[in-house]
């Protein structure tokens, strides 16, 4: 009969077990998922521009400094982003510093110009979860394979 408790049969809990991961698990697989997801879906939506038109973002300094338009610029910036997610879902512990470094970046970005001072903060506060990912990924990446 369960107890309500995990007992595990061949390593598997019993029908009705409640199992359930500790909350700093269950924090690095919230942010494990929403950094490989978000920049996945972001990336993407640079060439449909079914969220917002993405290019409104760059600031014109750096549109000046860049020999493509800056569509294309985005375009790349889109690429950049797939990949970043990508190696956040394979490789947390790197790619949760690419996603920092990158959102440094974009911080700096709109930051240089009047107008999105809001959007800037908010990727700080993004920039603050991805580094807690990146520092929860020592403890839990090394376990994710472990059990695999």
């Amino acid at each position: 009969m369960s107890t309500g408790h995990a007992e595990p049969l061949g390593g598997f809990p019993m029908a009705g077990d409640t199992v359930a991961a500790t909350p700093a698990r269950q924090a690095y697989q919230i942010l494990h998922f929403a950094f490989a997801a978000a920049p996945i879906i972001a990336g993407i939506d640079k060439f449909t521009h079914l969220l917002v038109n993405w290019d409104q973002y760059l600031a014109p300094w750096i549109a000046g400094l860049s020999p493509i338009s800056p569509h294309a610029l985005m375009q790349i910036v889109g690429i950049v982003e797939i990949v970043a997610g990508l190696i956040v879902a394979f490789k947390p512990r790197i790619g949760a510093w690419i996603v920092f470094a990158w959102l440094w970046g974009i911080i700096v970005n709109l930051i240089s110009y009047p107008g999105y001072y809001d959007i800037a903060l908010r990727d700080f506060g993004l920039s603050l979860a991805a580094l807690a990912l990146a520092r929860l990924s020592l403890d839990f990446e090394s376990q994710s394979r472990a059990s695999s």
